[in-house]
């Protein structure tokens, strides 16, 4: 995993080996050992790694694209959390990593927003309202 998505990373940002070794303060030849996986960069170069490429220190290391879709590691901030099924009344069951990561229980309002151009959103109603409220106060100015 951390190898491959070393190497793809590196590709990705069009950097060559040397490139990267610079901006890590290694040698070339180690950045091919990590990329070979014949051995690993320590804890503070995988945070260097994770920094430079945009992404967290673990889609780095345990990021599986076969089990996200063929997708590649996100940049940070980013989810993929999978595909669900709208049912005959429109509803539709939010992943439980997403619940969990957007603080999402039994009960809790949302506001589905739309752009017919760029597709769907959903967020908490409390968010929502607070940014709406925001917007308004600036017009006041």
């Amino acid at each position: 995993m951390f190898k491959d998505n070393l190497v793809h990373l590196r590709k990705l940002r069009q950097m060559t080996q040397e490139d990267l070794a610079e901006s890590v303060g290694v040698t070339r030849q180690a950045i091919a050992k990590w990329e070979s996986g014949e051995t690993v960069p320590d804890l503070e170069k995988c945070r260097m790694l994770a920094e430079i490429f945009g992404v967290t220190l673990d889609d780095l290391a345990n990021f599986e694209p076969e089990e996200n879709f063929g997708m590649n590691v996100p940049p940070k901030g980013k989810h993929l959390f999978g595909m669900v099924t709208v049912g005959d009344k429109g509803q539709i069951v939010i992943p439980a990593k997403a619940r969990k990561l957007f603080d999402i229980s039994a009960g809790d309002q949302l506001v589905v927003l739309g752009d017919e151009a760029q597709g769907m959103a959903i967020m908490k109603t409390e968010y929502f309202l607070s940014l709406a409220n925001m917007v308004k106060s600036m017009e006041k100015l």
